[in-house]
Order: C-alpha cells, then structure tokens, then sequence
C-alpha cells in the first residue's frame, strides 16, 4: 500500500503507545486514535467505522487491562470478524501459541503477529504496519517456528503437485474449500482431497486438529 496509512494504536503503556505514535507520524502515516484497553479498542473502531471512516489496520498490545491477558487479542479477533477489511496487527512480549492461532484461524489476510522486540527494528516495524493495511501478512519468525512445532526442510513444499501448490497457495489468502473450487473450476470433493494430500505431504497428522490448516499456510508463507 503506497502512502499514508490510517492507524488506531492500542496500548496500555502510555510512553510506548506515544511512541509509536510518534514513530508512524514521522514517516507519514496517521494515526486515529490512541487507546488503553480492549473495549474502547472496540468502541473506537465502531464510531469510526461509523462515521465512515473505518481505519486501515489496528495495532494492539495482547495484554491490556483490565486483567493483563488476552483483552487485547480478544479485542482484534473481534474487530476481524466484523470487519473483514480492517488490517490488524498485534504485538506481544512473548510467543503466545493459542493467541497467535485463534487471531490467525480462517484467513492470513491482513493480519500480523511480532514481538515487541521488532518495534526496535523501526524500518521493519513500519513495513509490518503497511503490509498488514494493504491485506498482506506479518508474523514474527519466531511465531512462526513455534507454530509449526518443528524445523522442516526448505524444500518442505517440493513434494506438492503444481496442483497442490496453486490449491495451497488459495488457502493461504483465506479462501474456503468452496471458494477454491469455484476459482479453480473444480468440484468441493477435488478440493477437499488436495488438502489432505497436502496435510500428509507436510507431515500434519489428524491430531492436529484444526492447526492443520494454519500450519500449512505457515509453512507456504516460510517457503
């Protein structure tokens, strides 16, 4: 996404959050509003989606009051299911392995998960906020290395069929079964038997359970 990005910062340590607001303003971007917890998160985003004017993606601390656990992650998948167009991107001190999954559970459109260490990391940072706003992907190699549980080989995907690549790749935009179908012009069960195939060639077994799809889109993305 070429030129200013809209931001909403949510963060309940006030020097960091004007810190980031400080960061994004000097490299052109515009920051909305500027929050401590995850209800006027939610409240924020809905008066100004509102008024039309729905920011490009939030920034959200995991942890916010009132509790310090998941209020803030709890207030990003919330905000990406009403709405779907809105980029949201959350950092954290640590790895959290269910809140990472759950945010990216269904799609990896628009959505990222870093460290708080890669604030730090300015320029790296700032990319992270406008590929995030401009529907692409950002999640902290280190995330990534968790969720998948184990090193895999860099030519993990060489085993797929072109079939099972193009298949894959559909899922990692966050398409449904249906939606591949359609845009491959094949039949729901056609699908439905590439991802099992490129459950087994990735080496996902059934007690993966729902991870399975989120793990394989991980280890396309790493690709």
């Amino acid at each position: 996404m070429a030129g200013r990005v809209r931001v909403v910062i949510a963060e309940d340590s006030v020097l960091l959050r004007e810190g980031l607001t400080r960061l994004l303003t000097d490299l052109g971007h515009e920051v909305v509003a500027g929050v401590g917890d995850g209800e006027a998160l939610v409240k924020t985003v809905a008066g100004l989606a509102d008024e039309g004017a729905l920011p490009d993606v939030v920034v959200a601390d995991v942890r916010m009051p009132p509790t310090h656990t998941d209020e803030g992650v709890r207030a990003a998948v919330r905000l990406r299911k009403e709405y779907p167009g809105l980029g949201v991107l959350v950092l954290s001190q640590y790895v959290e392995e269910q809140y990472a999954t759950e945010l990216l559970a269904g799609s990896t459109r628009g959505v990222g998960y870093l460290l708080k260490d890669r604030v730090a990391e300015v320029r790296e940072f700032v990319d992270a906020v406008v590929r995030v706003a401009g529907g692409g992907t950002a999640l902290d190699p280190e995330v990534v290395q968790q969720l998948l549980g184990r090193s895999r080989q860099q030519d993990v995907l060489a085993n797929l069929t072109p079939r099972e690549r193009e298949v894959l790749g559909l899922m990692a935009e966050g398409r449904t079964n249906s939606a591949i179908a359609k845009a491959l012009v094949v039949s729901d069960g056609a699908v439905e038997k590439h991802i099992s195939n490129i459950f087994l060639k990735l080496g996902l077994s059934p007690s993966d359970g729902d991870h399975r799809r989120v793990l394989a889109v991980l280890t396309y993305l790493k690709s």
